[in-house]
């Protein structure tokens, strides 16, 4: 019997600690590259680190998980925010093309929707990616394989988008310093992109 994912998630963020609400680094890292204005998507936004850093920022905000429990307590704290927290399934309804500006993922890994995803961006747009890499160094996010980044993979997954800035340090080096178990990409969308 297959587990229910909306069931897991609401159990996860009935009991999940409000500082699971941060934003993902490569938005920290990268806040730079973001635009004064526009449409952001937090896709998978869980409790929503990532659109509140958004909208705080001045961008409209369309925050998306398949939780109903993430998105109440998300909707709790958006008063005064760009923001529009929405139950969805993206599996089954993938965001619309051409539409969002900034594109923000972290720690959610669902290869089948890059395409998509690259679809969604207006030409122009950014990327911000962020989740885990069978490379790690702790017991860090998933445990199953197939939930987590083969290296590289996440440059593959977004080949037609150009890279502005990426980092995965797998286990060179010093493994109790730097930016591990994960990787990050920022990328855009060429404006000269066809339709």
């Amino acid at each position: 019997m297959t587990e229910d994912p909306r069931a897991k998630w609401d159990a996860r963020y009935r009991d999940a600690d409000a500082a699971d609400a941060a934003p993902a680094r490569v938005l920290n890292d990268f806040a730079h590259l973001l635009p004064e204005k526009g449409e952001a998507l937090d896709l998978a936004c869980g409790l929503g680190g990532n659109a509140r850093f958004l909208a705080q920022r001045g961008l409209q905000v369309s925050a998306w998980d398949i939780s109903a429990v993430a998105i109440q307590r998300l909707q709790a704290v958006t008063e005064g925010l760009p923001l529009h927290p929405s139950v969805r399934d993206v599996m089954t309804e993938p965001p619309p093309a051409n539409r969002f500006d900034v594109i923000v993922v972290s720690r959610y890994l669902e290869r089948s929707l890059a395409p998509r995803l690259t679809a969604a961006l207006k030409p122009g747009g950014l990327l911000f990616y962020q989740t885990y890499t069978r490379e790690r160094v702790s017991e860090a996010g998933p445990g199953r394989a197939a939930f987590r980044l083969a290296p590289n993979e996440l440059l593959r997954l977004f080949s037609d988008l150009r890279v502005v800035a990426y980092r995965e340090e797998g286990r060179l080096g010093r493994l109790d310093e730097g930016f591990r178990d994960e990787a990050m990409l920022v990328a855009l969308k060429p404006p000269d992109t066809p339709e």
